[in-house]
């Protein structure tokens, strides 16, 4: 049963919108004149959605998870396709989840697969419709997406730490930039102001402290505008392909951000191939899912030519190895999957091993960043603090 959204007049005169099914515009406009409501508009979920350029709203880490999760419990039940989606939709309390789901229903309805319905409603990610589209060629969709399920909820933990390990830091720097400017706009002007009236020659390092506290205090608009200019250039830059090439290429050549970015890209591509190869995906199809999901432009492409030699009978680890972006034991775990026959399980197995190591080096980051950021705040205090008493303990040497 298709899927309506409406908007009409309560007998307050209030203004009610939602979704409600019906064999027919009609049909749901009676509904609504049952509950003694006035219908203004009633227009069908695809009407709206083929108007709308972004279709519907992507679902979040969190959301995508928990309707993986929900689809998986209810199919695995013996729940008809049709019904799990309707149930899905009505559990859902956001309005786009909702909608997007009925639609996703009418798509079923209408007599697509579900990939195919997914894929109509453009708000899934490649890697998620083509494992879909491989459990309904299996037959075994349930499992699919229970194995979907744990991949989603995985990567949405993993997410969720690397955020929480981030609040502290990120705190410390704002409470460190705030710190440090009070001291240069209020606390430095009004004690150093002491020592201009007199004829004594100021320290050099006073000197420029008493600029930098200046062009804080009377230009502070200024470097605004400067610091806004240039995070919208960047922005704009990094938007272009040619931004993006030469961003990531930048990021590839910095010792630590290099390895974050290649041990989180070997994660990645190494636990949605091993989705993808398990649910039954062809290898080249996994390969260039997996390469569109690597967030670094250089590694997509590697990918993706490693993918044109396998389908020229090349071996995936031998083309693996010619990069420099993956682990040589990934690629080992991988030779040695292709030589015994278990690709997919050296896979799931060095997908674990990458995330872990990744985990583990973030947190490693963020644990020395913090005193890292109290050492260079005390050392900035000190600066300050020297800039101030020095011109004091050169008066006491003169008046001595």
């Amino acid at each position: 049963m298709p899927a309506y959204h409406y908007k009409a007049l309560d007998d307050h005169g209030s203004v009610q919108k939602g979704l409600l099914e019906g064999d027919s515009a009609r049909q749901v406009r009676q509904q609504l004149r049952d509950k003694q409501w006035t219908p203004v508009e009633v227009t069908a979920v695809n009407d709206r959605q083929s108007q709308s350029k972004n279709r519907y709203k992507k679902p979040s880490a969190y959301e995508l998870a928990l309707l993986t999760r929900q689809l998986s419990v209810l199919l695995a039940a013996g729940i008809p396709l049709e019904e799990t989606l309707a149930a899905v939709a009505k559990q859902s309390p956001k309005t786009h989840i909702k909608s997007l789901m009925l639609a996703v229903r009418s798509h079923v309805l209408e007599g697509l697969s579900l990939a195919r319905a997914l894929q109509q409603a453009a708000s899934f990610p490649p890697l998620y419709i083509a494992t879909i589209a491989a459990g309904e060629k299996s037959g075994h969709l349930d499992l699919i997406l229970n194995q979907l399920a744990d991949y989603t909820e995985n990567r949405f933990a993993l997410q969720k730490k690397i955020q929480g390990a981030m609040v502290y830091p990120i705190v410390l720097m704002v409470m460190a930039v705030g710190v440090i400017m009070g001291l240069m706009s209020f606390v430095v002007p009004k004690i150093v102001k002491v020592f201009e009236q007199s004829e004594q020659a100021l320290p050099l390092i006073t000197q420029i402290v008493l600029s930098l506290s200046n062009i804080i205090t009377q230009w502070w608009w200024l470097m605004l505008l400067v610091l806004a200019g240039a995070a919208f250039l960047f922005y704009r830059f990094a938007q272009t392909q040619a931004g993006k090439l030469a961003i990531d290429s930048i990021v590839l050549r910095l010792p630590i951000l290099a390895r974050l970015s290649k041990g989180l890209n070997a994660a990645r591509f190494a636990s949605t191939l091993a989705i993808l190869v398990r649910s039954g995906v062809p290898l080249i199809e996994a390969l260039h899912i997996g390469a569109a999901v690597t967030t670094n432009l250089h590694i997509q492409k590697t990918i993706i030519t490693a993918a044109d030699r396998v389908t020229e009978g090349s071996s995936l680890s031998s083309q693996l190895d010619k990069s420099t972006y993956f682990p040589p034991m990934m690629v080992q775990m991988i030779k040695s999957g292709e030589n015994s026959g278990e690709l997919e399980n050296m896979l799931s197995r060095a997908a674990n091993m990458q995330e872990a190591e990744a985990t583990n080096f973030i947190s490693t980051l963020l644990s020395l960043l913090e005193p890292l950021m109290l050492v260079l705040m005390g050392v900035v205090v000190m600066i300050i603090v020297m800039a101030v008493m020095l011109p004091i303990v050169n008066m006491n040497d003169l008046a001595g």
